[in-house]
């Protein structure tokens, strides 16, 4: 039996999604707020990373 593979988004979907720059993407990422991974050189974020975070955001927020 096979398990679905997380979705992967590029850095400029995550803009996207979040309506931030690519600068705060990557400070996200380094300050571990972003999970993401390298593949071939390119960096890629889970979309359960970015739901995440969208929700403990939502949370501190309340």
């Amino acid at each position: 039996m096979t398990t679905a593979s997380p979705e992967l988004l590029k850095v400029p979907e995550v803009m996207a999604l979040l309506k931030v720059g690519r600068t705060k993407v990557y400070d996200l990422i380094r300050t571990h707020r972003l999970v993401s991974i390298k593949v071939d050189g390119c960096r890629r974020i889970p979309a359960d990373s970015v739901a995440d975070f969208i929700r403990r955001q939502i949370e501190r927020g309340a």
